[in-house]
């Protein structure tokens, strides 16, 4: 299970000419995986040509060099993010936590603070997405659990509980039996994961209303004006 999640920081300088990236630079990035685990490997466009069939990693991607974001405050009395928690979490490397991280993880990829890189699956069928932070440019990489929709209530629950916040509705009715859970293949079948952040963290400025009370047509109050007016005429 050492194996099932890790974070890499990205080097600051090509792992073959050691010259220091500059920012905005596009770079090739492998995980190559050895016996004491996920090593990164940084290359600039030139010395990243073969590499790949050199290295044979378990994945690879491109990407484009940021300047690190200034140091942040680490106070430990600030309250529990989803970013803390995942980074927490996968540190901890406990198995029960699997779907947690995987949550935590889409959570991240839907805010984009995570970018989805590649998704790759060992040599025992376990399909793991590799994630890049989108400002530190670390690589997260995230077991799928491959989590039934059935199960994504409790999930749900466990993730708001550690992450300090609301109680959550009351669960919908379980399925019936006879019917086959069907398993979460992409962020858009996790339709309430927006709703498990908490004011702690940092969230994208919601989207305009599609409702325009502009598109009210006046002109249906100024027929309706002119039916009274018409009927006060009758009466006098």
């Amino acid at each position: 299970m050492a194996h099932d999640w890790d974070i890499r920081s990205r080097s600051e300088a090509c792992t073959a000419c050691t010259a220091a990236f500059k920012d905005k630079q596009h770079y090739l990035s492998m995980l190559i995986l050895g016996e004491a685990g996920y090593e990164r490997a940084d290359f600039c466009l030139d010395c990243g040509k073969g590499q790949e069939a050199r290295l044979a990693p378990y994945s690879a991607w491109q990407g484009i060099y940021r300047k690190p974001p200034a140091a942040q405050d680490n106070d430990p009395l600030k309250k529990e993010t989803a970013e803390s928690l995942l980074r927490k979490l996968i540190d901890d490397e406990d198995p029960q936590n699997e779907s947690v991280i995987y949550i935590l993880a889409v959570m991240l990829e839907r805010k984009k603070t995570l970018v989805e890189k590649d998704v790759t699956v060992d040599d025992i069928g376990n399909v793991h997405r590799v994630y890049e932070h989108r400002k530190t440019g670390e690589t997260f990489l995230i077991l799928d659990p491959q989590l039934q929709i059935d199960k994504l209530a409790d999930v749900q629950t466990r993730v708001i509980e550690m992450l300090g916040g609301p109680t959550p509705p009351a669960e919908k009715p379980p399925a019936p039996p006879d019917e086959q859970p069907e398993s979460i293949d992409s962020i858009e079948q996790i339709e309430s994961v927006d709703s498990l952040d908490t004011p702690h963290d940092e969230t994208e400025a919601p989207e305009d209303d599609e409702f325009n009370d502009d598109e009210f047509d006046d002109n249906e109050f100024e027929d309706d004006d002119e039916e009274d007016d018409d009927e006060d005429d009758d009466d006098s």
